[in-house]
């Protein structure tokens, strides 16, 4: 048994998804995204526990979980609030709006407020170019977003 295991709350939570999904072709997305639906982030213990049982080093590993945005080293708030930064939305104002989330807030781009009620994440793209600019709100995805109808966003997500 893996020497990891013993020592975190995670680590054989972790072990049991990693036996899982390594027989996959390219096992290491499908186990970090299967760790991240778990515990709703990756934590620093379980890389060293993903490494060994992949046979990759540390670095490899942890260079994976930060390479991809949607990877969390830390848990995320009760929601997520996701703003484009793609150059159509860039183009439409999106930085102002950015500028004012941030206010509304208190925070900036991944991190959580400090009442665990919103993340703010920037995203590269929601497919929603003519609608410039736009967000995501957990599932729910919003055109044309302005400081109005962010600051609505914020206060229902703030209830």
């Amino acid at each position: 048994m893996n020497v990891h295991v013993a020592g975190g709350i995670y680590a054989e939570r972790a072990l049991s998804i990693i036996r899982e999904r390594k027989h996959l072709e390219g096992p290491m997305l499908p186990i970090l995204h299967a760790m991240q639906h778990e515990f709703g982030f990756i934590p620093e213990e379980v890389k060293p526990v993903i490494a060994d049982e992949l046979n990759l080093s540390r670095a490899e590993v942890h260079g994976v979980v930060t390479f991809y945005h949607d990877f969390r080293d830390a848990p995320a708030g009760r929601h997520t609030l996701k703003l484009c930064r793609a150059e159509a939305c860039q183009s439409m104002g999106a930085d102002a709006v950015a500028n004012r989330l941030r206010q509304l807030l208190g925070i900036d781009f991944h991190q959580t407020t400090l009442d665990g009620a919103v993340t703010l994440e920037p995203v590269y793209c929601l497919g929603l170019c003519a609608c410039a600019p736009a967000a995501m709100l957990d599932d729910e995805v919003y055109g044309r977003v302005d400081e109005d109808c962010l600051a609505e966003i914020v206060a229902e997500v703030r209830r």
